[in-house]
């Protein structure tokens, strides 16, 4: 069977773990104490990768500063484009499947 299905439904979970966190920072913009979350990427042997949710330090290891909100939206919008990108191959494989069943047929 194929890794493919299991590659890009990693990715997926890795968007969705990515716009979760940044989400989770916009919500607690101004939430005293808390800590920021980012999201780490590994990859698996198998293929794919894992993702893990982390809390940065209090200052968010690059310092507190206004930037930080427009990063949290430009992390929701690379997430967006990396779900899109893995529900493609998710179609497109799919698709490829079928006609090497029709060519069989």
């Amino acid at each position: 069977m194929s890794t493919l299905p299991t590659i890009a439904s990693s990715g997926l979970a890795a968007a969705q773990a990515r716009l979760d966190a940044s989400a989770n920072n916009i919500a607690n913009v101004a939430t005293p104490r808390y800590r920021r979350e980012d999201v780490v990427q590994s990859t698996r042997a198998s293929g794919g990768v894992d993702a893990q949710p982390r809390q940065l330090d209090a200052q968010g290891e690059a310092g507190a500063s206004t930037g930080q909100l427009t990063q949290d939206v430009v992390n929701q919008k690379v997430a967006l484009y990396n779900f899109q990108a893995n529900v493609m191959t998710l179609k497109t494989e799919g698709s490829m499947v079928g006609s090497l069943l029709d060519c069989s047929a």
